[in-house]
């Protein structure tokens, strides 16, 4: 999907293929679930490794994209793809797609109406919801970047699709990812220009 996007719109791709069962990138490096289960138990010196050779490099490619494109003097809309998992602790979550924001920062919360209307208008069937299924001021990349790069000059949004899309039919899959990119493009010439 993220792929996707960068070649429609002709932007850097920014990626990793780590398994959060070593290390969340979208965490802070001090959060209590940047490391999972699987690595919590490790020594103190195994955790730095892992952060160093999957979580730092991923994070600093990141950032030296922004860096390099607000010293030029560019906006910045950074759109993060994520997944979720449909039921999660017992309870079934409620969307196909879910817009994450800084509700704070009126880019992104026009931006992301915008998207939402565009979504609803092309595909009347999908559940689109707003901040959900989280909230798109707790810790992750996004809001560390909005702490490195002022508004307006940084625009941060994460994409979350039901895992029962990329799971499911290929061909739903793939019309849904078309749709995603189509009514991106829309909502960003409705929005403050960032393209």
């Amino acid at each position: 999907m993220a792929r996707e996007f960068a070649g429609a719109l002709d932007a850097e791709l920014v990626y990793s293929t780590t398994s959060r069962l070593l290390a969340d990138l979208n965490r802070s490096p001090h959060h209590r679930q940047v490391f999972s289960e699987v690595t919590r138990g490790l020594s103190s010196i195994e955790r730095e490794r892992l952060l160093a050779r999957y979580y730092f490099p991923y994070r600093d490619w990141v950032n030296e994209q922004v860096r390099s494109a607000t010293t030029n003097g560019e906006r910045v809309l950074h759109l993060s793809c994520h997944s979720f998992t449909p039921r999660l602790d017992g309870a079934d979550r409620r969307a196909d797609v879910g817009l994450l924001y800084d509700p704070r920062r009126r880019v992104e919360l026009a931006f992301c109406k915008a998207w939402q209307e565009e979504l609803e208008s092309a595909l009347p069937h999908l559940v689109v919801r707003r901040n959900y299924p989280y909230r798109g001021y707790a810790d992750g990349l996004t809001t560390d970047l909005r702490r490195r790069y002022k508004h307006p000059c940084y625009a941060g949004i994460e994409l979350e699709v039901n895992q029962k899309f990329p799971l499911g039919e290929p061909r739903a899959w793939r019309a849904l990812r078309k749709s995603l990119v189509e009514t991106f493009e829309r909502a960003s010439r409705r929005s403050p220009p960032f393209l």
